[in-house]
């Protein structure tokens, strides 16, 4: 397997634990269903969304070592969806420069650049599903 891809899928994994260490952090302080702060002007669905991530981000680092290609494809939609999903709450709260929604932009361009790059050694999806 080339370093290029161990070494992307090891950034990527490094990223997603950190997003999992601030949705455990949040639901060890406040709980599930916790509303970021956005009082009523959240959906339920986004607090579950949000929570659901905190399952779906350590799962997609783990599969990116046992079975890369498709935590490649979990880490692509994570972050896609997490980015579509906070820019409604971005756009409606005026937090366009904010750190977190900063580094969510940052890490999809990282994500959308580098995956096909990660995505090389494994010529078969069949294998790795």
């Amino acid at each position: 397997m080339p370093r290029a891809s161990i070494m992307i899928r090891i950034l990527f994994a490094l990223c997603l634990l950190a997003a999992t260490f601030n949705h455990v952090r949040a639901v060890l302080q406040h709980g599930l269903l916790w509303d970021y702060g956005y009082g009523n002007k959240i959906a339920l669905t986004s607090k579950i969304y949000w929570d659901v991530l905190t399952i779906l981000d350590p799962l997609a680092a783990i599969l990116l070592f046992g079975k890369p290609r498709a935590g490649i494809w979990l880490t692509v939609a994570i972050i896609v969806s997490d980015v579509i999903h906070n820019t409604y709450y971005a756009a409606m709260n005026d937090q366009w420069l904010e750190p977190f929604y900063l580094a969510q932009i940052g890490f999809l361009v990282v994500v959308l650049g580098l995956a096909p790059i990660a995505a090389r050694p494994f010529p078969s999806l069949a294998n790795d599903v």
